[in-house]
């Protein structure tokens, strides 16, 4: 996926590349962590469809919840998913950051030689 430490430093289409493709699986990552909430949230919180969205865009965001939840599985289910949400949230940071922490960090071993 990247280069090895004995290699040159990749070329700028190359490292563009990377960081289009790593946007592009975070952005995969989320839509498929949102359709999770928006299930759970249906089936478990019985809210609609509508609410579903909202609440789960908003959980995935870090924004907080909107709407009462009043059953059981749905609370479990809701605090399940603010966990979750977070991870999702420190995964993506780190996939999106990735192809720029790895380049500076080959430039650096580059110039230590």
């Amino acid at each position: 996926m990247y280069e090895h430490r004995k290699q040159p430093l990749a070329s700028k289409a190359t490292f563009y590349q990377r960081v289009v493709r790593n946007i592009v699986i975070a952005l995969m990552i989320m839509a498929i962590c949102l359709l999770i909430g928006i299930t759970g949230y249906h089936y478990l919180a019985n809210a609609s469809w509508i609410d579903s969205i909202h609440n789960a865009a908003m959980i995935l965001s870090g924004m907080g919840p909107v709407i009462e939840i009043e059953t059981v599985g749905g609370k479990i289910f809701s605090s399940a998913y603010a966990l979750f949400s977070g991870v999702v949230f420190i995964t993506n940071v780190g996939v999106i950051l990735a192809p720029a922490v790895h380049r500076i960090f080959h430039r650096l071993h580059l110039e230590d030689k």
